[in-house]
């Protein structure tokens, strides 16, 4: 069996680990290049700089994602039981909230890159 962390890291708070890692994401990144285009003498260098700067925050980001994930998926039994996870039980109330929490993982990674996707077109501040 896999073990990253243990097992009583899983409770409430991993549910919301990864829309959390997005939204610190697209508030760093997009406040970033805000201060960045406005004042370029503040944080120094040029736009390359930032460009890459954002490539590591965003690979960092999907990174802690997709551990949020593999925690999610361990949680929800590796993908044994099939949903819904309607009993009163405490069982089908872990394995609903892994469930959630893989699918929470799978949206927060594609907001990630959608976050990070101008990097790619934008070659430099408009004014």
């Amino acid at each position: 069996m896999w073990r990253l962390l243990p097992r009583q890291i899983e409770s409430m708070w991993t549910l919301f680990t990864a829309p959390v890692v997005w939204a610190v994401h697209f508030l760093a990144c997009y406040v970033g290049a805000a201060i960045f285009c406005e004042k370029p003498h503040l944080l120094g260098g040029d736009f390359n700089t930032l460009r890459v700067g954002i490539v590591v925050l965003t690979v960092m980001a999907l990174s802690m994602i997709v551990i949020s994930a593999l925690l999610a998926w361990r949680q929800w039994g590796f993908g044994t039981g099939d949903p819904p996870h309607g009993d009163p039980t405490r069982r089908d109330r872990q394995l609903f909230q892994g469930y959630a929490t893989l699918l929470l993982s799978g949206l927060s990674f594609v907001a990630v890159i959608y976050t990070a996707l101008p990097v790619l077109f934008i070659t430099d501040c408009i004014r």
